[in-house]
């Protein structure tokens, strides 16, 4: 089953619980999806759908974030739920301890030794482990490692 047929029967799922915040967060993510597909004129593969599904994280990440500084925890509070529901079809990330692995072992790799290459390695790290690890947490780990 692929990830648009499995999003589609949780919407229906959904529905006949009754659960309204992760019908509606759902039916969200696939027009997203939709949307995406119209934009590229052809069907979504796996690492397109894993680019919609970070980019619904992050929009709602900022939002929280934004929600927060405006005393609107109501609404903040609404947008992690959502941030929840969108994570069960995301790969599961990498821990702390599990990315400065991936950090170390690809600095090795590529034989980086200063903070100019470190361009290089965000953008080796990134392919390699798309959806996996966070960007920002590799970024501290990697500054760290190369001074």
């Amino acid at each position: 089953m692929t990830l648009l047929e499995q999003l589609s029967e949780d919407v229906k799922d959904a529905m006949r619980a009754g659960e309204n915040l992760r019908r509606d967060t759902l039916r969200m993510v696939l027009a997203a999806m939709k949307n995406r597909r119209i934009e590229v004129g052809e069907d979504l593969d796996g690492d397109q759908q894993l680019a919609v599904l970070l980019s619904a994280v992050k929009s709602r990440t900022d939002s929280v974030t934004q929600y927060e500084a405006n005393g609107r925890q109501d609404l903040a509070d609404q947008e992690r739920a959502e941030i929840e529901v969108i994570q069960g079809y995301l790969p599961k990330q990498l821990g702390e301890e599990e990315t400065a692995e991936v950090v170390r072992t690809k600095i090795a790799e590529l034989g980086l030794t200063s903070k100019k290459e470190m361009g290089q390695l965000m953008k080796a790290i990134m392919a390699d482990h798309k959806g996996t690890v966070d960007g920002k947490l590799v970024q501290q780990v990697a500054a760290q490692e190369l001074d």
